[in-house]
């Protein structure tokens, strides 16, 4: 390709793969693509902790010493572990939780509903979203630790 002219239009850059480390901690994104991350980030959060999750089913119902147990493990802790860190793992679970059923919602209400595909609403949604998902665990971790 020979030289631009003086005045013509520059040359378009390349695009090439990113490199992860590079290039995403400047990359601005969206309210809407935030919340569709954390909907896939919250989804693994929950399959990844799926074992202590029905730990904790399971020893809160199966009977009186089994629920006594559950409950020291948060008060007093339990394998080397202080009880406040028992506490904001679930405090996590409630935000996985919360996150990805809200979330779900979301993108059920956009997948049955045509008008709910405009930049708009998907802006609106995803901040309701995200206000309601940190509202409501700092809602129940106030309650999980005991505040009210």
């Amino acid at each position: 390709m020979s030289e631009l002219a003086p005045g013509a239009a520059k040359k378009r850059p390349e695009f090439r793969n990113i490199n992860a480390f590079k290039d995403l901690p400047g990359y601005r994104w969206p309210l809407a693509s935030l919340v569709s991350g954390m909907h896939r980030i919250s989804g693994a959060i929950l399959f990844f902790l799926m074992p202590f999750i029905v730990w904790m089913f399971d020893s809160s119902i199966s009977s009186e010493i089994s629920f006594a147990k559950f409950k020291a493990a948060f008060n007093i802790g339990m394998l080397g572990v202080p009880g406040v860190i028992w506490k904001l793992i679930a405090l996590a679970l409630i935000w996985a939780y919360l996150q990805h059923f809200i979330a779900g919602l979301r993108h059920l209400w956009m997948d049955t509903h045509h008008d709910a595909t405009s930049k708009e609403f998907g802006r609106s949604s995803a901040a309701f979203t995200l206000a309601a998902s940190i509202g409501l665990t700092l809602l129940l971790g106030a309650r999980l630790f005991g505040l009210y």
